[in-house]
């Protein structure tokens, strides 16, 4: 496993974070996105959206369940799992068949993270006693991901700290 944590002063900083991933995403793509309510994770599939060129209004998939983006890398699947009751009601509606077309964002992906093998972790925590800064903890087990987020890593310290 390959991990490393970068604090987000402010939704800037979560969407700097968001543009250095999209150049790396491709379809068949799955982030699995974890972390408290208003922790910023749609915030976050908001910046990846547009930095995939998207213009689209991105909003929370919570009570439809997913939305689907056109945008210049093709098709992005923003899933909501907080409402399902477990991985056979995510496979209950067919979204598992767009994966390998799409790249895919789950927030509370938790709950269904067994459903890719291949995927990148991201985990949004509140800073203690701080309303506005994000720890965002960025990991995958997988190759695919491993030279990636070394690379991704410096560049975002550098970027971040700047």
């Amino acid at each position: 496993m390959y991990a490393f944590t970068v604090i987000c002063k402010s939704p800037r900083d979560t969407g700097v974070v968001a543009s250095m991933i999209a150049p790396l995403l491709r379809q068949g793509d799955a982030i699995i996105l974890k972390g408290d309510l208003a922790a910023g994770k749609t915030y976050f599939v908001q910046a990846l959206v547009g930095a995939l060129g998207s213009a689209s209004k991105v909003t929370s998939p919570t009570f439809g369940l997913a939305h689907f983006y056109r945008t210049e890398a093709g098709t992005f699947l923003h899933v909501d799992a907080y409402r399902l009751s477990s991985v056979a009601e995510y496979r209950d509606l067919g979204l598992a068949e767009y994966s390998s077309a799409s790249i895919t964002a789950v927030e509370w992906g938790e709950k269904i993270e067994s459903e890719f093998s291949d995927f990148l972790l991201i985990q949004f925590d509140f800073i203690e006693n701080n309303d506005t800064f994000r720890r965002l903890t960025i990991s995958s087990g997988t190759d695919r991901w491993k030279l990636a987020l070394q690379q991704l890593q410096g560049q975002l310290f550098k970027e971040l700290a700047a």
